[in-house]
C-alpha cells in the first residue's frame, strides 16, 4: 500500500490555530526590534541613525503593542478560550482567515516605513485593522458562548475589541497627522488593550497550571480581584488619554496592592518547584511592580516631582507582557507539538535573562543620567534573548508534532 502523501508546509502551518500566529509572533520579536535597537545605538554611537517619518518612540509603540504581543494572543485565544468554555477545539484553519491580512497589514506599513510612503503605511494599518474584525468574529461566539462563563472569554474579548479603537485611532493619524490621535492609540494599546487581556489570561491560567503540578494546592481567583485589576487599567487609560495619567494614582496604588496580593495567594514561593511555572509566576510579578510604580510616580506629581519617565511603563511592557509572553507561549508550543512539558536549560536562561533585560529597561528611566547606555543595553539584551528563542521555535510551527498527532 503506499504511504500517503506528506502534508505540504501550508498544511502544517495551519494545523492548529496557534501555530501560523505563533509563528509571526516570534518573527516579529526580532525584526521589529531590529531598527528600534539600530535607533538606541546611533544615539551614542558615530553609527547613522535609521530615517523615521514618524516619532521613533511612537512607532516603536505601536508596533510593540499591535504587532508583537497581539500575535501570541490571538493564537493563544483561538486555542485556549474553546476549552474554558467547554467546546470543541478552533479548527486550524480559521487562523487564516484573519491571519493573512495582519501579517500583509505589517508588511505592508513596514514597505511604507522604509519607502517614507503615507498612504503605504495607512493602508497596511488598515489591513491589520480588517484582520483584527476578522478575529473579533472568530471568537465572539465562543466568548459569548450560550451558558458559558464569561468572566475570562468575554473580558479577553472586549480588550480586543478597544484594541481596534486604539489601532482606529493609529490609522486616523496616519491619515491626519493629529498627535492626540496618535497618544491615544498607544495609551489604548497600553493600558485598553495588553494590560486587561494579560492580566485576565494570567487570572484564569495562573491557578489552573498551578494547581496541576503543585501538590495541596487550591487555586484562588476571586472575581473581585480581576475587577480591580480591569477597572483600574481602563481608568488609567482613559486619564492618559487625556494627559492626566498622574491622577490616576488611587486606583494605580489599589491594583498594585491587588496584584502582589495575588502573587502571595498564588504561591509564588512555591512555584520554583516546576521551571515552567515559576517563569509565570514571576512574570506575573512584574505586573504589581508596574501598577506600583505608577502610583508612586503619580503621587510624587502631586508633591510636585517628576520622576521615574517612562518605568511604570516598561515595567508592564518589558516586564509583564514580555516575560509572560515567553514562559506561556514556550508552554504552549512544547505541549501542542507533542513535545516534553518542560522548560530546558536554555529556555530557563532565556527567561532569566529576560527578567534582566526588562530590569534593565525600568533602571534607564529611574537614572536618566544613564538612561540611553541602559536602554541600548537592554535592546541589545531583547534580541539576544528572543533571537535563540525564535530560532528554537519557529521550526516546530512548520513541522509535524513530535508524537504522530494531528494539530
Amino acid at each position: 500500500m503506499d504511504n500517503p502523501a506528506s502534508p505540504t508546509r501550508g498544511a502544517i502551518l495551519f494545523a492548529a490555530p496557534h501555530r501560523p500566529f505563533f509563528l509571526a509572533g516570534a518573527l516579529q520579536t526580532v525584526l521589529a526590534f531590529l531598527p528600534w535597537v539600530w535607533e538606541l545605538l546611533a544615539r551614542l554611537t558615530p553609527l547613522p541613525a535609521p530615517v523615521w517619518p514618524w516619532p521613533p518612540g511612537w512607532v516603536h509603540g505601536l508596533v510593540a503593542a499591535y504587532g508583537i504581543f497581539p500575535f501570541f494572543v490571538f493564537g493563544f485565544l483561538l486555542t485556549a478560550m474553546p476549552r474554558w468554555q467547554g467546546l470543541a477545539d478552533t479548527p486550524g484553519s480559521a487562523a487564516r482567515r484573519p491571519w493573512l491580512p495582519l501579517v500583509a497589514g505589517w508588511l505592508g506599513f513596514y514597505a511604507g516605513l522604509a519607502l517614507d510612503l503615507a498612504l503605504l503605511r495607512l493602508i497596511g494599518l488598515l489591513l491589520v485593522v480588517a484582520g483584527w474584525g476578522l478575529m473579533l468574529v472568530a471568537l465572539h461566539p465562543v466568548a459569548f458562548a450560550p451558558g458559558k462563563s464569561r468572566l475570562h472569554p468575554a473580558s479577553a474579548w472586549y480588550a480586543l475589541a478597544a484594541g481596534t479603537l486604539g489601532l482606529l485611532a493609529w490609522a486616523g493619524f496616519a491619515a491626519s497627522g493629529n498627535p492626540l490621535l496618535a497618544r491615544i492609540g498607544i495609551e489604548a494599546g497600553l493600558w485598553w488593550l495588553l494590560a486587561p487581556l494579560f492580566m485576565v489570561v494570567s487570572h484564569r491560567m495562573i491557578p489552573f497550571f498551578s494547581g496541576s503540578v503543585l501538590p495541596a494546592y487550591t487555586p484562588y481567583k476571586p472575581t473581585w480581584t480581576l475587577a480591580v485589576l480591569l477597572g483600574a487599567s481602563v481608568l488609567h487609560g482613559g486619564l492618559a488619554m487625556a494627559g492626566h495619567a498622574a491622577w490616576a494614582w488611587p486606583v494605580d496604588l489599589a491594583a498594585a496592592a491587588t496584584a502582589l496580593w495575588l502573587s502571595w495567594k498564588w504561591q509564588f514561593r512555591r512555584s520554583f518547584a516546576v521551571r515552567l511555572l515559576a517563569m509565570l509566576h514571576m512574570g506575573f510579578l512584574w505586573v504589581g511592580i508596574a501598577w506600583l510604580l505608577a502610583g508612586l510616580q503619580g503621587l510624587l506629581h502631586v508633591a510636585g516631582i517628576d520622576t521615574l519617565g517612562l518605568a511604570p511603563l516598561h515595567a508592564l511592557a518589558a516586564g509583564f507582557f514580555a516575560t509572560m509572553t515567553l514562559g506561556m507561549v514556550s508552554r504552549v508550543s512544547m505541549g501542542h507539538s507533542g513535545r516534553p512539558l518542560v522548560a530546558d536549560g536554555l529556555t530557563w536562561r532565556l527567561g532569566l535573562g529576560l527578567h534582566g533585560v526588562a530590569a534593565l529597561r525600568v533602571l534607564a528611566d529611574v537614572v536618566p543620567a544613564a538612561h540611553g547606555a541602559l536602554a541600548a543595553l537592554a535592546g541589545i539584551g531583547w534580541l539576544a534573548v528572543f533571537l535563540p528563542w525564535a530560532w528554537r521555535l519557529v521550526p516546530i510551527y512548520l513541522r509535524p508534532r513530535a508524537d504522530g498527532k494531528p494539530g
